[in-house]
């Protein structure tokens, strides 16, 4: 248990830190004016049409930090400020979902993969807490029960896993394109590209708390318990 409370530690805070530095850098940058003016909105609907895709619907969505892609109706959603913005985070954050809507439109097999893992980890993340205490509490008499939690458990951390080559290229995708079509150039550049690690850099954390905690399951297992 000793164990499992100082890895919880280490990755609250590591993820706090990363979250605030995620924020900090969203304010500085939304503040920052594209110098042509155009929006979330313009720039995720420019991107779409330089790139011939015409099915997907471009929307607004209330929440701050809540853009993402949905494939399963193929709408991208972005939040008020990024939707109306016309700043360099605006066109970085509108520019990187869009990326992924680029993945789905291509085929991209990161993306496809995990997309096939959706359903199957949707379920398993309803129960996997309540089978893994109940397979720590039995793991000497019932040690299966345990092994069924960690495989559930690590589907979950596959999946953030997969996540990471998903979000780092649809970051790739919106610098390319904001650098090649000159809406984002020279500092302003730079800026979107350090906002886009940031907001990556909480994928990371996320899928190395989900391996650490998965690392301590399979150790209580094999009965390596502190």
């Amino acid at each position: 248990m000793t164990s499992y409370l100082l890895i919880f530690a280490v990755f609250m805070i590591l993820s706090w830190l990363v979250q605030s530095r995620l924020k900090n850098r969203f304010s500085k940058y939304s503040k920052i004016p594209l110098s042509s003016g155009q929006t979330g909105r313009d720039i995720a609907i420019a991107m779409l049409s330089q790139n011939g895709i015409t099915d997907v619907t471009v929307k607004s969505v209330p929440g701050e930090l809540t853009d993402h892609y949905n494939p399963t109706n193929k709408t991208i959603n972005l939040s008020p400020q990024v939707y109306n913005g016309n700043s360099v985070m605006s066109a970085a954050v509108a520019a990187h979902e869009t990326g992924h809507a680029l993945q789905h439109a291509q085929a991209y097999a990161w993306l496809q993969m995990r997309s096939q893992l959706v359903p199957v980890v949707s379920i398993s993340s309803r129960w996997v807490q309540w089978v893994l205490l109940a397979g720590i509490l039995t793991v000497e008499i019932f040690p299966q029960l345990l092994l069924i939690g960690i495989i559930m458990f690590g589907l979950t951390t596959l999946f953030s896993i997969i996540t990471l080559p998903v979000e780092f290229d649809a970051s790739r995708r919106a610098l390319v394109w904001l650098e090649g079509t000159g809406i984002t150039r020279g500092e302003q550049h730079i800026m979107a590209k350090d906002g886009l690690k940031w907001a990556a850099m909480t994928y990371v954390v996320a899928a190395l708390a989900s391996l650490a905690t998965l690392a301590y399951y399979i150790m209580i297992f094999l009965g390596r318990r502190d």
